[in-house]
């Protein structure tokens, strides 16, 4: 049996590339005809259709609402924000969205889940979408984060912040043959430095929703929509505190790379979602870090740590971790280093 394994490790990996190789033509072929049949004849009409969104007051969750707005849905828009909600929802109504609605609530409490989802019962009598954007990013290193507590927020965020929606709306999708669409990230199965937890609940989340695939069969499908750098307020320096939240911040990260628009991840999200795709990817060229991740780990390793680890002085800027701020920092406030608290007051930008 040793000897099998051991003739399978050496051969199988190989053969496999070559296999894929020659079939890629093939693969590619299939995949472009499927592309074009659900795109002209089977893409989903969501005119008076219900979705709800969770994460609706900026970011994705801002633009996929405008998304299905211009397809005539009728929205159910989520975030802890409200008074951002008001605005977005009369930018909804402008571009088409029949009737929508509007709730603060919290998704990483099942009761709150339970009330924006019996509240879209009630009101429209079904659900059809159920589109989960809701997200928190970090740019610390693991070993720098002091206060502990910030680890559960981020695995509520990322995960339970998923799974709570789902859970609830699960039973009226599968009424309606409805569709669960998931905002991941790349991050899930591609190593970056900074992001241990974040990417660590992102894999959690894929890998639940890739499991309640097989569960749920063809009766809900599923969307699992992953990005690499995106241009939302996590890229872009946003520090945030919810009024009334107990806390949420968001750090712009800060590796140098260019990041496509959101607004065109959104588009690709509802487009995909309504042709019933299982995967969007933006961009599609990532998917060759996972070849050399499974057959080429170290090349992998050194390409990123060549690219996205500075050989100099760490320059986290501390947001969450109890420290403070580098002095070196150059984001830092003029007039030297800010603690945690301090930061949070001088630079968070309330919404």
């Amino acid at each position: 049996m040793d000897l099998m394994t051991a003739a399978l490790n050496f051969v199988v990996p190989p053969a496999s590339l070559v296999m894929l190789t020659f079939a890629w033509p093939t693969l590619t072929f299939i995949n472009t005809c499927e592309w074009i049949y659900n795109t002209f004849f089977t893409s989903e009409d969501m005119e008076n259709k219900v979705v709800v969104i969770t994460g609706a007051s900026s970011g994705i969750g801002e633009q996929i609402s405008y998304e299905y707005a211009k397809r005539r849905a009728n929205l159910v828009l989520i975030a802890r924000r409200e008074n951002r909600l008001r605005g977005i929802s009369e930018n909804a109504r402008r571009l088409g969205a029949r009737h929508v609605l509007i709730m603060a609530a919290d998704v990483v409490k099942e009761d709150d889940c339970r009330r924006f989802i019996n509240e879209t019962i009630n009101y429209f009598g079904r659900v059809d979408h159920l589109v989960n954007t809701a997200s928190l990013g970090h740019t610390f290193y693991f070993e720098e984060a002091t206060d502990s507590s910030v680890f559960p927020i981020l695995m509520d965020i990322n995960f339970w912040g998923n799974v709570y929606p789902t859970y609830v709306a699960l039973p009226y999708l599968r009424q309606s043959s409805g569709r669960i669409v998931v905002n991941a990230s790349v991050e899930n199965w591609l190593p970056l430095p900074r992001m241990s937890l974040y990417s660590a609940a992102k894999s959690a989340l894929v890998n639940f929703y890739e499991t309640l695939r097989f569960e749920v069969k063809d009766d809900v499908g599923i969307t699992v929509a992953t990005h690499g750098w995106i241009g939302t307020e996590m890229t872009r320096g946003k520090f945030m505190v919810e009024e009334g939240a107990e806390m949420q911040w968001k750090e712009e990260r800060e590796v140098h790379a260019s990041g496509g628009p959101v607004e065109e991840f959104a588009k690709l999200i509802v487009s995909g979602a309504c042709r019933g795709d299982p995967y969007v990817k933006y961009p599609s060229w990532y998917d060759i870090f996972f070849l050399y991740r499974v057959f080429a780990p170290k090349v992998l390793y050194w390409t990123f740590r060549f690219l996205l680890i500075n050989g100099g002085e760490r320059r986290t800027s501390f947001i969450g971790t109890g420290r403070p701020l580098l002095e070196t920092s150059p984001r830092r406030l003029i007039g030297g280093p800010v603690t945690t608290s301090q930061s949070l007051q001088q630079q968070l930008k309330l919404e």
